[in-house]
């Protein structure tokens, strides 16, 4: 048995015969989830439960003092989740809780769910699987009734610790540190679901769905490390979402000092980005220790590695994989930029510190080789020398030498970082051009956007006008109605929808339908000549405005009707 490691596995029972033959076929499938030593080279349980035989070489995992009914073989099938399912853990600084809320308790009206559902990812009927852990780690439904602003409030009044950001216009201290645990979406999905089949499309339909103890207890796990870590007393909220794609935790919680003082920046920032960066790091490997009988892992970090920033391929296919909107990719495209300038700086400050040590030390070896240059020709002139002379020019040979051996140390550290800036000022270069492109993209989004709302608004404003000519023409004096003979205004009042059904059959090509739609409705215009179509330099604008005209023509009544009119 070689390494810690976990896996979901899928148990079939197949009897060894049926009927006297040897046909097999399945009776029952199980699954669940195994903690301990796994096998590098899995083996396969066959033969009678009393009689167990183990065949190597297959893809099966050998499961010890297994036992069933006899006649019956188990066959235990491995799907490591090791390698791919990985933990979550993000955290966002606020200076109050009056941002989130509603969300996390799911505090809506009828009409804030139905919008919710419209726009996000809340299946409603999966509501009832939502749960907190309370203090204690016990698992109880979501109280509605205490707003998260009202649980900071209480939690700071009974350990009498006022709230800087109190009686300010606007608030402006870090008071609460918002964390988002959870995982791979699949591998969440089984521990708050199991093996029933969920509908995560319709956002409905799934009432009969039961929450499964694992996402409980996992739950309470992260609860057990962020109390451990931080002090129970600063968790004002610890909330699962069950009702999502991907199930996972909000927790809200006070950076507040053993002094009862906030102090975020003493317990998470450091004195700059680097020590917090290097804090979130070190974050993330204490959570990998909670998760990992879960069978979530911690991703690979870039210092870990010595491997850098994603390529600019990499970082492409990431965007498209993992990034659905186009907000999210522009976010974490700034993002990027963001994290690629603290390395650049850094890096810029390595190359001056090792140019300014490569100077000192080109300066030392010619102060030694100074010092050393007389002794040397004394040396080579005089057949006899003194001990301390001989001792003097050794001593200096070996500074030297060990200068010499620092000098080739920091050029090559130099030559290294200069690399690395070089990868690090293409690479920005490269994501500054996407973060462009992903503008543009934005920006003819949202051109598309107001095309379409153009097009609707016309098209409203254009019934409006038309309901409200038809409306009030009847009243009009006749001289007045003369002045709107033959106009489109009248036309449109009178037949609009038919006029604009023919144009719209015009500007497709359909013709003939155009004709029909027409002529079935007492146009008496004709219909288009064999060259009709829409002209190679005509633009669609224009395209469309001689669609309407022609429509106009074969939607007016013949001379006849119009006279008898």
């Amino acid at each position: 048995m070689h390494g810690m490691s976990y896996a979901f596995v899928h148990f079939v029972f197949v009897p060894l015969t049926d009927g006297g033959n040897d046909r097999q076929r399945a009776c029952t499938c199980h699954f669940f989830t195994v903690s301990g030593s796994l096998i590098p080279r899995p083996t396969k349980v066959v033969g009678r439960a009393d009689q167990i035989k183990l065949q190597a070489g297959s893809d099966f995992l050998v499961l010890p003092r297994l036992k069933k009914a006899p006649g019956v073989r188990t066959i235990a099938k491995k799907y490591d989740m090791g390698t791919s399912s990985k933990q979550v853990m993000d955290i966002k600084v606020t200076k109050g809780l009056a941002s989130v809320g509603n969300e996390e308790l799911r505090d809506w009206t009828e009409k804030g769910w139905n919008q919710a559902m419209r726009e996000g990812n809340y299946d409603r009927s999966r509501e009832h699987l939502n749960f907190e852990i309370r203090p204690g780690g016990m698992v109880a439904p979501i109280d509605k009734s205490r707003p998260l602003i009202r649980r900071m409030a209480e939690n700071l009044a009974s350990r009498g610790i006022k709230d800087p950001n109190e009686g300010l216009a606007e608030p402006r201290f870090r008071t609460v540190v918002n964390f988002i645990f959870g995982g791979s979406t699949e591998r969440m999905r089984e521990l708050a679901f199991g093996n029933q089949k969920v509908d995560f499309e319709s956002k409905g339909g799934n009432e009969h769905i039961r929450r499964m103890p694992e996402i409980e207890q996992w739950a309470q796990d992260i609860y057990r490390f962020v109390a451990d870590k931080y002090g129970e007393e600063n968790i004002v909220s610890f909330i699962v979402h069950c009702d999502e794609k991907n199930p996972h935790v909000h927790s809200a919680l006070l950076p507040i000092d053993k002094d009862k003082k906030f102090a975020f920046k003493k317990i998470f920032h450091g004195q700059n980005r680097i020590d917090y960066k290097n804090y979130l790091l070190a974050l993330h490997d204490e959570l990998a220790k909670v998760n990992e009988k879960w069978g979530l892992t911690r991703g690979v970090s870039i210092a870990e590695t010595g491997a850098r920033h994603r390529s600019t391929e990499e970082y492409r296919r990431w965007l498209a994989n993992e990034c659905v909107t186009l907000e999210a990719q522009m976010l974490n495209t700034r993002k990027a930029l963001e994290d690629l300038n603290v390395e650049l700086s850094i890096a810029q400050k390595k190359q001056k510190s090792f140019t300014s040590m490569i100077e000192n030390l080109k300066a030392e070896i010619n102060r030694l080789e100074a010092e050393l240059k007389p002794l040397r020709a004394l040396q080579a002139n005089s057949d006899d020398i003194s001990a301390d002379i001989a001792r003097k020019i050794q001593s200096l040979e070996q500074q030297k030498a060990m200068v010499e051996d620092k000098l080739a140390d920091k050029e090559k550290k130099l030559s290294e970082t200069n690399q690395l800036l070089d990868t690090l000022r293409k690479d920005k270069e490269e994501i500054e051009k996407q973060a462009s492109e992903l503008e543009d993209k934005a920006n003819q989004s949202e051109l598309s956007w107001a095309h379409n709302m153009s097009y609707h608004l016309n098209g409203v404003m254009l019934d409006t006008m038309a309901h409200e000519f038809a409306i009030r023409f009847p009243n009009l004096p006749d001289s007045v109605k003369l002045d709107f003979d033959g106009t489109l205004l009248c036309q449109l009042a009178e037949d609009g929808n038919h006029v604009v059904k023919v144009a719209l059959n015009l500007v497709c090509g359909f013709v003939d339908d155009a004709t029909t739609i027409a002529q079935t409705h007492g146009g008496g215009g004709g219909s288009p000549d064999s060259g009709w179509g829409k002209r190679p330099d005509e633009d669609d604008r224009e395209w469309a405005r001689r669609c309407l005209a022609m429509a106009r023509k074969m939607c007016a009544p013949s001379v006849r009707r119009r006279k008898k009119m």
